[in-house]
């Protein structure tokens, strides 16, 4: 199979492992085109750091074609360095001010936008002439997310990007995404906390056990599934997959024309998991 050029993530038959470990991936193929907030799920350990490692050139397949914006990201060329950026889950940044910082790697962006960046400081509160590292994890992470929209980049990663963010900067992360971003950007999320992203991905993305097992549009699910809670089973068409809860039972039942409903994603990941017929 060949890549392809006009995808802006184009994985072929990928394999990847560990030192003295069992292959993660084995013959994986993914592709997806700009234009979206693309939400990764997965249980732990099922590969999803990984991956987004993979495809920020910070690890090499041993075997299959991996290509970002048309560039194999394990050469590190700048041109794809300069349109991609990373918020990791785990992260250092040197003990300098927010300015000092922003002065010495926005160079390095060529698409950096200083404009965006003020705004989104000030949306965040965060005070160019503070230290980074004396800043709280919180608050660094809001940072490091604000300096990534600032940059532009075509592909974003951004892994667990909620974890250490109180209630109202999740909510204040939502907002500045969404207005942050643009039609030619891919915005890529893995991430446990789902509920801190169901209102604003445009698709869901499912690796598990070392494949992609679930890739649909957002506006594709609602369609043809509803999800609802109901106090009983009895009298009503058996749902593809359902689970108790407080009060009755969390369903998934075949969507009508009439009656569509918001996407649970959690109840839509424990189906997956538990190989729930969504096809």
């Amino acid at each position: 199979m060949t890549l392809n050029i006009y995808d802006m993530i184009s994985i072929q038959q990928l394999t990847f492992h560990y030192k003295k470990q069992q292959a993660l991936f084995s013959d994986l193929s993914f592709q997806q085109e700009n234009g979206s907030i693309t939400g990764l799920l997965g249980k732990n350990g099922a590969g999803k750091s990984t991956l987004l490692k993979l495809m920020a050139g910070l690890l090499k397949p041993q075997t299959g074609q991996l290509a970002i914006n048309g560039f194999s990201p394990f050469d590190r060329l700048p041109d794809f360095l300069s349109d991609v950026f990373m918020v990791p889950e785990e992260f250092s940044i040197p003990p300098v001010s927010i300015d000092c910082y922003i002065k010495a790697t926005a160079p390095l962006y060529p698409n950096f936008g200083h404009g965006k960046m003020d705004q989104i400081l000030k949306e965040f509160e965060l005070d160019r002439k503070k230290n980074i590292n004396r800043l709280s994890h919180g608050q660094r992470k809001k940072f490091l997310i604000a300096f990534a929209l600032a940059t532009n980049c075509r592909l974003l990663i951004l892994d667990e990007p909620t974890n250490g963010l109180d209630i109202p900067s999740k909510s204040l992360f939502r907002k500045v995404l969404v207005s942050s971003v643009s039609e030619d950007q891919l915005v890529l999320i893995s991430t446990h906390q789902v509920k801190d992203i169901d209102t604003i991905i445009d698709k869901i993305v499912m690796l598990d056990e070392g494949a992609i097992v679930f890739n649909k549009e957002v506006v594709n699910i609602s369609q043809k599934w509803q999800f609802k809670t109901v106090v009983s089973l009895s009298g009503m068409e058996k749902p593809v997959y359902h689970e108790k809860c407080p009060g009755g039972y969390r369903i998934i039942q075949p969507a009508t024309d009439e009656d569509e409903s918001d996407i649970d994603i959690e109840l839509l990941f424990n189906a997956i998991v538990n190989k729930a017929n969504l096809n």
